[in-house]
């Protein structure tokens, strides 16, 4: 599990420096005290047209950017913990004369609050505002499309899987559109795909076609196509965060985003992609044991085959529950509307193996130097 995004804030006891050309001072009219001081938002620049965005608010300072792209030409691999993204933040804070984010040790009502609001609430120490998850798995040459094809007929809880019309990427999101999400936003892309996109023209247009740069860039982006890499990411937003009790920095266990990642990671279980012998639906619901006899089998599969020419359900029948449960158990789920460019009344058992593993880094890999960062 890498971390790809982290926003975090924290607010101090005191006042903190002025760090920006022009600033904001909110001030008392009849008593000339200054209220508060507000800085505007800035981007700190790092190498690589990499930037982290840097904003004072009285006493409170809010980082948010890509760590583990900080001084790199990439992020396929990056950072694995919170501290190790705080390592990084810190270092561009003392940059400013700003103090360091530290870890929370209690959390207190502000003063003159009632109640136990969220929003009542101040610690000592950082405060996670979002945080993104990502996973690279491995597909094999040529098998990233019919993936991502699979897994977008596959929810996650309430949430719709959309894929995109190019077919390189998939969200999940409640209204199955591809937009919005309170709480999460859930993706999985192609990896090689959306660094021909962003990445390498950056890097050519930084450094040319002919540096040693962009020969490296370059030399990534072969390696996911050759792996068919898929990105697994999800972004945890402040409210989430807050509901889950994984917003105050050293006051949770870190290995419970590990446990929520998992959960995510598993959304291809239910998939049975595989090439050459074609299964019926009703034999498939016999193979998995869903179903014990095939006039069973073949009553629950004739539930498939209707939703598949558009017919329509009354959700509110038990026997329509109990049958749409049992195709659910083998990757067909008839409460989504039917895509027929993702759904076939047929399973395809693979002759070659799609086998989902992690992706291996390989020696030549410019890894984050986590003991400079730290340093």
């Amino acid at each position: 599990m890498i971390i790809d995004w982290l926003s975090v804030s924290q607010e101090h006891d005191h006042d903190l420096p002025v760090v920006c050309d022009v600033f904001t001072l909110t001030i008392d009219a009849n008593t000339n005290e200054v209220l508060s001081t507000r800085q505007p938002r800035f981007k700190h620049e790092a190498s690589h047209s990499t930037s982290v965005t840097i904003h004072v608010q009285g006493r409170k300072v809010r980082v948010e950017g890509n760590p583990s792209r900080v001084g790199r030409l990439d992020n396929l691999f990056g950072f694995t913990s919170i501290e190790q993204c705080i390592s990084v933040y810190n270092a561009l804070l003392r940059e400013y004369g700003l103090p360091p984010f530290t870890r929370c040790t209690r959390i207190e009502l502000r003063q003159g609050a009632s109640g136990a609001k969220s929003g009542d609430r101040v610690a000592d120490g950082a405060k996670i505002e979002r945080i993104d998850l990502t996973t690279n798995f491995a597909l094999g040459t040529g098998n990233v499309l019919a993936y991502l094809r699979g897994v977008s007929s596959q929810r996650i809880g309430h949430s719709i899987g959309f894929l995109y019309p190019n077919g390189r990427t998939v969200a999940w999101t409640p209204k199955g559109n591809g937009q919005g999400g309170r709480l999460q936003y859930r993706k999985a892309y192609d990896k090689a795909f959306e660094m021909d996109q962003n990445l390498l023209p950056k890097i050519k247009r930084l450094y040319g076609e002919l540096s040693s740069e962009y020969a490296y860039v370059t030399k990534v982006r072969n390696y996911c196509s050759e792996q068919g890499v898929v990105r697994m990411e999800q972004e945890l937003k402040s409210e989430y965060l807050q509901r889950e009790c994984l917003c105050y920095w050293g006051l949770f266990n870190e290995s419970r985003l590990g446990e929520l990642h998992s959960e995510f990671l598993k959304i291809d279980e239910k998939l049975k992609v595989t090439a050459m012998d074609i299964v019926s639906i009703s034999q498939q619901l016999l193979a998995e044991g869903v179903c014990d006899t095939l006039r069973s089998a073949r009553t629950t599969a004739s539930y498939a085959l209707e939703w598949m020419t558009g017919a329509q359900f009354d959700f509110k029948k038990r026997q329509v529950n109990e049958h749409a449960a049992k195709l659910n158990q083998i990757g067909i789920n008839i409460r989504n509307a039917c895509d027929t460019s993702r759904f076939a009344p047929v399973f395809v058992r693979q002759c070659r193996e799609v086998s989902k593993s992690s992706l291996p880094v390989p020696m030549w890999y410019q890894r984050p130097n986590h003991l400079k960062v730290a340093a």
